[in-house]
């Protein structure tokens, strides 16, 4: 009975459990889908957002070259001294300015996002203004410029004006009480922006890092990617540092970089820890089986041989025993109770004719395993005994 059930419900059992453990594998894998996803859309949010700044910074910059040209177009337009047909062309010249500003308008309104009430930089602020202003807040700056800053691409002044902007802005979020060291080299071909600050002297303030989900620095590398510089940004020397590097010549951008999950075959850690675990409940589902089974088929064998021991009729005691003796007399001799090996023989019949089997050995390597005596009485009378072979 102990077989047959171990047999039936250790099955269903590992059949359940694997069957609800892969039901909560499924579920974790989706819930790491689902966060990737969501950290993707995060980073894409941040970087349509910073590409919307953009645009609505060369909104101010072309709206108001195309605006001078329309005027002075339709100035060109009203001279007395100009030909007939070079004043038509004049008009159209103004008409298509006037145009192109209301189409760029268009555009920078469907992409400025109505919820954000984040202003763009004035195009007369400086980072020298920036600093100022964040020390009259109350933030210890020091700013030191090194080379010429005259002609400066517009592109690149804005953007070194929004990465010293956001680093300080970090700052003041998340470790106030350090001072922060604003470092802007201009070269031929490039300007190079450092905004770093020392510890926090508070000690709420250790994390310097974002908490708000980075969008800021992630918005700002999206802004230098696109001028073909790089962004660098991490903890230094118990600080925080934030590098850009941008050239003046404008290049192409290099692409966005992809997410862990999608670079060749490498995994989150999140996800090998979860494969990892998969292989050993695996491993634990096969193995829990077999041990099992090892300690049943043990036990079972144990008690098996506990049990042929106490039939054995010790041959001494059968050649003391013959027919006719009584029952009472006989069962001095014979073991505790009989052996669960009946062989398959015909037994005599006759009136109150009963028949015990006793077990000649419990070795089962004896050449004798499986031989049983045969004791057959009839009215508490022993009537025949025999040796019985399978």
């Amino acid at each position: 009975m102990t077989v047959v059930v171990a047999a039936t419900m250790l099955p269903w059992f590992a059949g359940r459990f694997w069957c609800q453990y892969q039901q909560l594998v499924r579920a974790g894998w989706e819930r790491a889908d689902q966060l990737q996803r969501e950290q993707q859309l995060i980073a894409d949010q941040a970087r349509l957002r910073e590409r919307a700044r953009i645009a609505q910074d060369m909104h101010d910059v072309l709206g108001h070259d195309l605006s001078l040209i329309a005027l002075s177009a339709g100035a060109l337009k009203l001279a007395p001294d100009l030909a007939e047909h070079h004043q038509s062309a004049a008009g159209d010249i103004r008409a298509r300015a006037a145009a192109a500003v209301e189409r760029l308008g268009e555009v920078i309104g469907v992409l400025r996002e109505e919820t954000d009430t984040s202003a763009t930089a004035p195009s007369n602020s400086s980072i020298a203004s920036l600093t100022s202003e964040a020390s009259a807040a109350g933030l210890t700056v020091e700013l030191r410029v090194d080379g010429e800053v005259d002609d400066l691409p517009p592109v690149v002044e804005r953007a070194a004006h929004r990465v010293v902007q956001e680093a300080l802005t970090n700052v003041a979020k998340h470790a106030s009480g350090a001072t922060a060291t604003v470092h802007v080299t201009h070269t031929a071909t490039g300007t190079k922006v450092v905004v770093e600050n020392g510890p926090s002297s508070s000690a709420a303030d250790q994390r310097l890092r974002p908490r708000s989900g980075g969008r800021g620095l992630i918005g700002l590398e999206e802004r230098v990617r696109l001028t073909g510089g790089s962004l660098d940004h991490g903890p230094s020397d118990g600080g925080y540092a934030v590098v850009a590097r941008i050239p003046h010549t404008p290049s192409p951008p290099p692409p966005p970089l992809l997410p862990s999950a999608s670079r060749g075959d490498e995994l989150p850690q999140e996800h090998r820890r979860a494969r990892r675990r998969v292989g050993r409940a695996l491993v634990a589902a096969v193995m829990v089986p077999l041990v099992t089974g090892a300690l049943l088929s043990g036990a079972l064998m144990g008690w098996e041989t506990l049990s042929a021991a106490q039939s054995v009729l010790d041959p001494r005691d059968y050649a003391r025993l013959h027919v006719g003796q009584d029952r009472a007399e006989v069962e001095r001799f014979l073991p505790d109770r009989q052996t669960n090996h009946r062989p398959q023989t015909a037994e005599p019949t006759g009136d109150g004719t009963t028949c015990e089997y006793y077990a000649m050995t419990a070795n089962r390597f004896d050449d004798r395993s499986g031989d049983a005596y045969q004791l057959c009485f009839r009215k508490d009378t022993l009537v025949s005994l025999d040796t019985i072979t399978p």
